[in-house]
């Protein structure tokens, strides 16, 4: 399944990247916060350090335990976003996965936003899947690859989310776009709050070459770090928050925010042709009558 990225012009395409724009000038970089402001440890306290300044955050693996954290908020809708940095070198098996989930386990009725990266062999590119659930069921894993070495650099994974469209950017890119039909369905989860949560564990039953490929644990411990953590988005407060109804305070709740923009559509386009790896719409062996949502259109 994994190949490498095609050839692209470089140039070109990092100014239609600074061209691009995902939301208001609202989003504005967030100020400088703790980690205990936003967030919790999930489990393995031993396995999170952070930088001196405690603004930037890492999480180990090793044949031991991973570890995780999540958001002491709630949310329903918004934009939220994270600097990430994957593990380096050889990963194969190790997964970092960063996702909003409605409970701080894998609960049967769970609703939930995935962006789990799967680690390689040294020299095969990262793969991005992505994942979406509603009342516990999911099966709507899209694959990507990347245009990047995410190991290099911090990159900034963000995701929107409002009761007409899910998101899934990449460095303010577009790469996937999950409609709802505006009616009563089984596949959009719009109605329950969630927890964001990131975490580094081995999954080397299924992640790198569907299994294939297993964790090297002589290259532990595994790394991925963390900042600039932002979410611009309705806290949940019982029974019910204002926030979510109203089109008016909140950018990522508007009528520009229900749609891609023309500068977003033409990113995405370069993505569909050049990056997605797997779609499950596209998958007629897995799903002989494809999913209720896979004809709803991610231009419209």
């Amino acid at each position: 399944m994994e190949r490498r990225a095609p050839p692209m012009p470089v140039l070109l395409y990092i100014a239609a990247l600074m061209a691009a724009s995902c939301c208001s000038s609202s989003e504005a970089a967030a100020p400088k916060s703790s980690f205990e402001d936003n967030f919790d440890i999930m489990w393995s306290e031993n396995h999170f350090t952070a930088s001196e300044d405690k603004q930037i955050w890492y999480l180990s693996l090793d044949k031991d335990t991973g570890c995780g954290f999540q958001t002491k908020q709630k949310y329903r809708f918004g934009w939220f976003s994270m600097k990430i940095k994957l593990v380096g070198g050889d990963s194969a098996g190790v997964v970092t996965a960063y996702y909003m989930c409605t409970e701080n386990g894998a609960g049967p009725e769970r609703d939930e936003l995935d962006f789990e990266f799967l680690g390689n062999r040294s020299g095969q590119p990262y793969l991005i899947q992505t994942n979406v659930y509603k009342n516990g069921t999911g099966n709507r894993e899209m694959r990507h690859q990347l245009w990047f070495d995410p190991t290099e650099e911090y990159h900034t994974y963000s995701i929107l989310w409002n009761n007409h469209q899910i998101v899934f950017f990449v460095d303010k890119v577009p790469i996937r776009v999950f409609k709802n039909n505006g009616e009563a369905n089984n596949f959009f989860p719009n109605e329950k709050p969630m927890y964001l949560f990131s975490s580094i564990w081995n999954a080397d039953e299924w992640a790198t070459r569907g299994g294939i490929e297993k964790t090297d644990w002589k290259k532990s411990p595994f790394v991925s770090s963390y900042k600039d953590f932002s979410a611009d988005a309705c806290q949940w407060e019982d029974p019910f928050p204002a926030c979510v109804s109203t089109t008016t305070k909140n950018w990522w709740d508007q009528y520009d925010a229900w749609h891609l923009s023309d500068a977003q559509k033409k990113d995405f386009a370069w993505i569909q042709r050049n990056m997605v790896i797997y779609d499950y719409c596209k998958d007629s062996e897995r799903f002989p009558t494809l999913p209720v949502e896979c004809p709803l259109s991610p231009w419209e």
